[in-house]
């Protein structure tokens, strides 16, 4: 099982979400720490690991994943965008996240389809053999505000499980900061 490597408070691990919720001057859902070994299965399976998420949820549901963009901003050196991640043609959802990504660490043609907003960057990641490690900073729990539980088509607020993520090159350099947010399961 993946051990967290780095000690950082949930707040800063999670600030590509808080960062979203803050800029649109909305209160963001509590995050609730939690260890990994607590969080319950099919969760634990597919958020306690140190791989990259895209494949995994592609794995689990049997289907191609492809994103749908919720917001973005961009700066010289950052991109920033909320996303769904979806499953096959039905567009099932299988994760709402928030994620930084520094485009100066990216070869260009990979960073053109980073700025496309179609494909995931675990995707991008494998199909460019873009070496990297995957270091989960945190696990939570969270209950769905409006926002995720219309991103993920729920009927109500529901309790969700979650992980911050940062991917790195074999240099050390941040390529991306993660939170990971799984639908019901």
């Amino acid at each position: 099982m993946t051990q967290i490597v780095e000690h950082i408070p949930l707040e800063q691990a999670a600030k590509p979400l808080l960062d979203f919720y803050s800029r649109a001057g909305e209160s963001a859902p509590e995050l609730i720490a939690i260890n990994g070994k607590e969080m319950p299965e099919p969760y634990r399976e597919l958020l306690v690991h140190d791989d990259d998420m895209t494949p995994t949820l592609e794995k689990f549901h049997g289907e191609r994943i492809h994103l749908r963009l919720i917001g973005r901003e961009q700066s010289e050196n950052s991109y920033v965008r909320e996303v769904v991640l979806e499953a096959g043609p039905a567009n099932k959802p299988v994760e709402f996240g928030a994620i930084a990504i520094h485009l100066k660490h990216f070869p260009k043609h990979s960073q053109q389809l980073i700025l496309g907003e179609s494909v995931p960057l675990g995707t991008i990641l494998g199909s460019h053999n873009i070496k990297h490690q995957s270091h989960p900073q945190a696990y939570f729990k969270v209950q769905s505000d409006p926002l995720i539980t219309e991103a993920f088509g729920l009927s109500k607020s529901t309790g969700l499980y979650g992980r911050c993520n940062v991917h790195k090159d074999l240099e050390d350099n941040h390529l991306a900061e993660i939170v990971e947010i799984l639908p019901p399961a």
